[in-house]
């Protein structure tokens, strides 16, 4: 599941981060940010009527990211599905 699937307040774990494009900028950058595969992550907020940003935790750093940059990556949910 992307990340930007994820309910609110359900916990994750990173599974890894997908470029959309070849030398992917954004994906390179979530990557560094700490978006790496085993690190938890959960959704804390999210804008009204399905807008942007939400707000992330991965560890204990919290970051607003557009639904665009949330979906690339992917996460496996704590009652197993996703991925």
């Amino acid at each position: 599941m992307r990340l930007s699937e994820l309910p609110k307040n359900l916990p994750a774990t990173v599974a890894g981060v997908v470029d959309a494009v070849a030398d992917d900028a954004i994906a390179r950058r979530l990557r560094e940010l700490g978006f790496v595969a085993g690190e938890p992550v959960r959704i804390v907020a999210l804008a009204p009527f399905g807008g942007d940003p939400l707000l992330v935790q991965i560890g204990s750093t919290r970051f607003a990211l557009r639904r665009s940059e949330a979906a690339r990556v992917t996460v496996a949910s704590a009652d197993g599905a996703g991925a």
